[in-house]
């Protein structure tokens, strides 16, 4: 069987780790890198919040490669699509053959995706797509993922929940209508362990500030 050549987006969450780790079992992937938007402004992940020191400890405990791409703040559509176009054309020359992407129900982000990928020869993988998220949270946490709350809208969720470990006793606390993988934006999450990785990250959880309506905790790689 020919293995299709294959890049990850890493948002750095449990969802996006959850995706490697289904596609570390596919016999029909090579998995040759991961790659990641970055705010200029912070240098962290967007949304995620989440340090390019974590970022290369994630990488090294899964074994691959990372590729940062930078992004202004604030950034328009129009130099969102331009990076990312350059950013495919540039994994075509390296013979790149699919792109696979973390999202697990949102039709409008996966047509985007599609959409930005239409016609340039790299397919859109999406592991997760359709798993029932409450389904999706058990087996995570029954695998050993390990996740923290990096960021969490404060229109959905108090303060509090920033800095915690995403556990059953967290999802336990959530709002009925709070999905139990943050699919909606109702947090994000950074990685420290689970199957998909070699090795256990050590962190501290850092200072807890809000901005911009969203509460954000600094998750900390320890040496």
């Amino acid at each position: 069987m020919t293995k299709k050549r294959t890049l990850l987006s890493w948002s750095s969450g449990k969802d996006s780790a959850w995706a490697l780790h289904l596609l570390q079992q596919d016999p029909g992937i090579e998995l040759l890198g991961l790659f990641t938007v970055i705010n200029q402004k912070y240098n962290r992940v967007s949304m995620h919040a989440t340090r390019l020191e974590m970022l290369q400890r994630q990488a090294e405990a899964v074994g691959l490669p990372i590729e940062t791409i930078s992004l202004p703040d604030p950034c328009t559509i129009e130099e969102y699509d331009a990076t990312m176009r350059r950013f495919v054309t540039e994994s075509t020359n390296k013979r790149i053959e699919c792109m696979a992407f973390g999202d697990l129900f949102l039709e409008d982000v996966r047509k985007y995706r599609e959409n930005q990928l239409k016609g340039t020869g790299i397919d859109p993988l999406f592991p997760l797509w359709g798993i029932p998220t409450s389904e999706l949270a058990e087996q995570m946490q029954s695998a050993g993922l390990e996740a923290y709350v990096s960021s969490v809208d404060l229109k959905k969720l108090p303060s509090r929940f920033a800095g915690r470990k995403w556990s059953r006793d967290l999802l336990a606390e959530f709002p009925k209508d709070c999905d139990p993988c943050g699919e909606n934006g109702e947090i994000h999450t950074v990685v420290v362990g689970g199957p998909m990785f070699r090795k256990t990250i050590l962190v501290r959880v850092g200072e807890i500030v809000n901005r911009n309506g969203f509460a954000y905790a600094d998750i900390i790689p320890m040496d």
